[in-house]
C-alpha cells in the first residue's frame, strides 16, 4: 500500500468530518460521490454492499468509511479513514460544546440552532436520495421509505424494528406475488 492512498483517505474524509451537520447520514452523498465517481475506490454496486454492511453492523452507520478505508488500504487504511472521519469532528464538537453552553439562551444562539436544523435534514435527505439512486430503488422501495418516514413523523416513538419488520413483510409479500 502506498502513502498517497492513505493521504487521499485523509484528504477526503477530514473535510467530511468537519461538515457533517446532522451526523453521519448527512455526508453519505458526498462520500458516495468521492468513493465511486471521483476516486473510484469502489464500484457503485460495492458501495451499496458496503453501505448495507455498515448499516447492519453495530455502531454508527458512518462506519461505512472504515470499510472504504479497508478496501483502499487494508487494516491501516481502515484505521486512517476512521480516524480521519471521527477525530476532527470530535475535537471541533468538544470545543464548540464548551462555547455553546456558555451562550445558551441568547437570541443568536437560538437563531443559529433553528437555522442549522433544516440544513442537517437536507443533507440527510441528499444522502438517502444518493443511496436510493445507486441502488436502483424502484417504486416499492420509495413507497416503503416514504411510509416509514410518514409514520415516524406522526409517531416518533414507534420502535424502528417495527418499521423494519413491516418493510420486510411488504417486500416478502411482493416477492411471493406472481409477476
Amino acid at each position: 500500500m502506498r502513502n498517497d492512498s492513505l493521504l487521499a483517505l485523509v484528504a477526503v474524509f477530514v473535510p467530511f468530518s468537519l461538515v457533517s451537520i446532522g451526523g453521519g447520514p448527512s455526508i453519505f452523498a458526498g462520500i458516495q460521490h468521492q468513493a465511486v465517481d471521483v476516486r473510484q475506490w469502489v464500484s457503485a454496486r460495492e458501495f451499496v454492499e458496503i453501505f448495507a454492511i455498515s448499516r447492519a453492523a453495530p455502531g454508527p452507520g458512518s462506519m461505512l468509511v472504515t470499510l472504504i478505508g479497508w478496501k483502499v488500504g487494508g487494516w491501516l487504511g481502515a484505521i486512517v479513514a476512521t480516524l480521519a472521519l471521527f477525530v476532527p469532528s470530535s475535537v471541533l464538537c468538544y470545543g464548540v460544546g464548551l462555547a455553546w453552553n456558555r451562550y445558551r439562551g441568547r437570541i443568536w444562539h437560538t437563531a443559529l440552532e433553528r437555522g442549522l436544523a433544516p440544513i442537517g435534514a437536507g443533507l440527510i435527505l441528499a444522502g438517502v436520495l444518493s443511496i436510493f439512486q445507486i441502488a436502483g430503488a424502484g417504486f416499492l422501495s420509495w413507497a416503503v421509505a416514504g411510509a416509514a418516514a410518514g409514520i415516524l413523523a406522526l409517531r416518533p416513538s414507534v420502535h424502528p424494528l417495527l418499521l423494519f419488520a413491516g418493510g420486510g413483510a411488504v417486500f416478502a409479500a411482493a416477492a411471493m406475488t406472481p409477476a
